[in-house]
């Protein structure tokens, strides 16, 4: 999944790979005025978005690593938000916790400075069909 492109959404917004933690990538997105929200802080939108790029770079990697290529559709996204952003490197990293044959469940979790304490959890819940 390492060097993979991300969509233009996550380019838009100035999200990368950061690393791969055992078999995952770990995105990042840099405060820059594109994420500003409330003045010194991430606007929720784009944290939601690295968390929702997170999520789909992790279940890919997953769907790679069996050999298989489906369409992926998001049909639910929930966010906690735990404290705001500030104006530093934000990282999101996805688990996937259920892939099935048509129903994948992803948790993600960003946080910034101390990983023990994350800014917001997500939870997804992605369609997964036959690739044309």
């Amino acid at each position: 999944m390492i060097g993979a492109d991300l969509p233009p959404y996550a380019h838009a917004l100035g999200i990368d790979i950061d690393h791969d933690e055992a078999g995952l990538p770990v995105l990042f997105v840099d405060y820059s005025e594109r994420v500003a929200g409330r003045p010194g802080f991430l606007h929720g939108g784009a944290m939601s978005g690295l968390m929702e790029m997170a999520g789909i770079a992790a279940l890919r990697a997953e769907l790679d690593r069996r050999g298989e290529t489906v369409r992926l559709k998001p049909v639910n996204v929930q966010v906690e938000f735990m404290r705001g952003g500030t104006e530093q490197r934000t990282f999101a990293m996805g688990q996937v916790t259920r892939a099935g044959r048509r129903v994948a469940l992803v948790n993600v979790e960003a946080w910034q400075d101390d990983r023990a304490k994350p800014i917001a959890l997500a939870q997804m819940k992605i369609l997964l069909s036959p690739a044309e």
